[in-house]
């Protein structure tokens, strides 16, 4: 059986013709290419990740705890947060920040705290936690798991999820995200409605997956006091990650055409003060998109946003991605070394 392309190369597939590059897929596993412009410069993709961006800004981007400083340098609004260890990197670099000081940083915070990876993506690994025991076992899962050996204790930020992606001068896009939900009819258990959204999305073509056996969705059905086998009242809503990423179950709305000409400004200046060309911006607030900036905090910059599971959102969604990926193409064929 043909192996399925990523979502990128299909796309780009579809616009060789349209924006006169030559377009060689890797046939095994379809996530990996190379890209020849009319004029014979030779570009790579593997996954989401281009020949745009320089390769010192996007291993900056790439790594949470330096993004956060150096934004944070240039005036930006971040969470407040510290770097953590695993002991086996203390060790190495004769640091006391284990588990025991996140445990005593979180208390200094005050519970709940947010706990994430420092390298991953997706949302994997990412945690609100509500006390002692389960910060602890989150860290675990992060250095013992994901193998990542640093780990970002954060105090939360409320608000409205969203990501712009921006390229150079331009805002490509942008979207809201929500985290995994369910909301309840009365009649069905949280695991049956859970099965339906995953039947919800496989009908939409989406290959979001929601693991059931994800550990951070039973520590947040026992925080709330409920069980996989409860029954919600009808229109009561419970969110079941922390994280908004729709690779792990959360939905997407566009609004680009109402983002306020303030974030559109404040996402272009950030790509470029971090010294990169192609963004992808996470920021909460509280307040409406389409006013002025006020209050909000950047979560996160992403040198390589991923925009295959919004584009999988429908099929309006898909050609906000086609034409963002066109236009990828032709800055790199428009660019010159």
């Amino acid at each position: 059986m043909k192996r399925r392309n990523s979502l990128v190369s299909d796309l780009l597939t579809e616009l060789a013709a349209e924006t006169g590059i030559k377009l060689l897929i890797e046939p095994e596993f379809g996530y990996a290419g190379r890209i020849i412009t009319p004029d014979h410069r030779v570009f790579y993709f593997h996954s989401t990740k281009f020949d745009i961006n320089r390769l010192g800004a996007s291993e900056i981007a790439e790594d949470k705890d330096y993004a956060s400083f150096f934004m944070s340098q240039l005036g930006y609004p971040v969470p407040e947060g510290k770097a953590f260890y695993s002991d086996e990197w203390c060790w190495k670099i004769k640091s006391s920040k284990n588990s025991q000081a996140a445990v005593h940083y979180a208390e200094q915070l005050g519970f709940p705290v947010i706990v994430k990876p420092n390298s991953e993506s997706q949302g994997r690994g990412v945690e609100k936690v509500y006390a002692k025991e389960d910060l602890l076992v989150a860290l675990s899962y992060i250095f013992n798991h994901l193998k990542d050996k640093v780990a970002l204790v954060q105090k939360v930020v409320a608000g409205n999820d969203y990501r712009i992606v921006v390229l150079e001068n331009e805002v490509l896009c942008a979207y809201q995200r929500t985290p995994l939900s369910v909301t309840g009819d009365g009649k069905k258990t949280i695991r049956k409605l859970l099965e339906e959204k995953q039947s919800q999305f496989e009908n939409r073509g989406r290959d979001t997956v929601i693991n059931l056996n994800d550990q951070r969705i039973e520590r947040i059905l026992r925080h709330e006091k409920l069980l996989f086998t409860t029954v919600l009242t009808k229109n009561k809503t419970v969110q079941l990650l922390a994280n908004a990423n729709l690779s792990s179950g959360g939905e997407a709305v566009d609004v680009t055409s109402s983002l306020h000409e303030d974030y559109k400004k404040m996402a272009i200046r950030l790509t470029r003060d971090m010294g990169l060309t192609y963004s992808g911006i996470d920021i909460m607030t509280k307040q409406p998109i389409n006013k002025s900036l006020k209050d909000y905090t950047v979560i996160e910059i992403n040198a390589a946003p991923g925009l295959d599971y919004y584009a999988e959102t429908g099929s309006t969604q898909r050609q906000i991605v086609k034409v963002l990926y066109k236009k990828l193409l032709l800055h790199m064929v428009r660019t010159h070394e």
